[in-house]
């Protein structure tokens, strides 16, 4: 596999309150290969050690995924945590499954309840992020001072994702829950701005987490997946409608009430397919390398992390 590493670009003011600075991937020169031998080398761990899960997955049939693929096919980006103290720290994908040791990526940010990455110009990496700080929604482009404030009223969401276009067309969307579980999405202009809501389900409320940042399943279209109260995992596969984003849902697997957070940030394993990393109470944390399948979207899980990861009450 050819090595790649990072950069970490400048600091910047965004007000009296608030730094944000951005890890990203460097230029890549080469194609990466991931290969089901690889091994997953961890921030805090010397080696890779695959457990039993609850999701028993083998990729299966032909998708547009190819075995050696190169970064672009799914979105790559810096895993980050925010901790009680207010600073983020962000963790770029090692080249090998895994990620590297973290690196300090702002501060001021403690009573932000939501944060969530995007990608504005389509290019498979985020552009910046949304937070909701009180009932603001603000965008943040990463290494600049440019901040905007997108709208108020804000805290009549309960779940807050950028999971990628659900909409149709170049840049990242952005959904909210609100109270009564009724689910909303907003279309994003590729500046950070975004257009009306649009109601797009209710009776989101029986889930406890959503998850997602590009296909899934091969098809091309953007999809999530949500987990309920029982632990039991679903699959919503994308549209590319916005009046509809979703099909119906399918069962991935139970068991997953293990874990008490789920995020993706796109490609952990750098062969093309998005990944999800999830978090079990002990603080360990884990990753499902996707599989590119609608029927088994998940291979079996990988520990990349060992205690210490409940330090942070959001991860994007």
């Amino acid at each position: 596999m050819t090595n790649w590493r990072t950069h970490v670009a400048k600091s910047s003011g965004l007000n009296t309150r608030r730094t944000l600075a951005r890890v990203t991937a460097a230029a890549l020169t080469a194609a990466l290969v991931a290969t089901g031998t690889s091994a997953a080398v961890a921030a805090d761990e010397p080696g890779r050690s695959a457990s039993q899960v609850p999701v028993d997955a083998k990729p299966s049939g032909a998708s547009k995924f190819d075995t050696y693929a190169e970064p672009g096919d799914a979105p790559v980006n810096a895993l980050y945590g925010k901790d009680a103290n207010g600073e983020l720290w962000g963790y770029v994908p090692s080249g090998y499954g895994g990620l590297d040791p973290r690196i300090w990526s702002g501060s001021g940010w403690q009573d932000t309840r939501f944060i969530t990455q995007a990608d504005n110009d389509s290019d498979g990496s985020s552009d910046g992020i949304w937070d909701v700080t009180g009932s603001t929604l603000s965008y943040t482009s990463w290494g600049t001072d440019y901040q905007v404030t997108v709208g108020k009223g804000w805290n009549i969401y309960n779940r807050l994702l950028s999971a990628g276009n659900l909409g149709g067309a170049g840049a990242d969307d952005l959904i909210a829950r609100d109270g009564s579980g009724v689910l909303w999405l907003y279309l994003g202009y590729g500046n950070g701005k975004l257009t009306q809501r649009y109601k797009v389900g209710s009776g989101w409320n029986v889930y406890t987490h959503l998850a997602g940042k590009g296909d899934l399943t091969g098809d091309g279209k953007d999809d999530i997946v949500a987990k309920d109260s029982s632990g039991v995992l679903w699959l919503y596969k994308g549209t590319g409608n916005y009046k509809a984003p979703f099909t119906s849902r399918s069962r991935i697997g139970g068991g997953w009430n293990t874990y008490n957070n789920l995020v993706s940030v796109g490609d952990i394993d750098i062969d093309g397919i998005t990944d999800l990393v999830a978090r079990d109470k002990t603080g360990a944390l884990y990753v499902y390398y996707g599989t590119g399948s609608a029927t088994a979207p998940f291979k079996s899980r990988v520990k990349i992390g060992s205690g210490g990861w409940n330090t942070y009450s959001i991860l994007f």
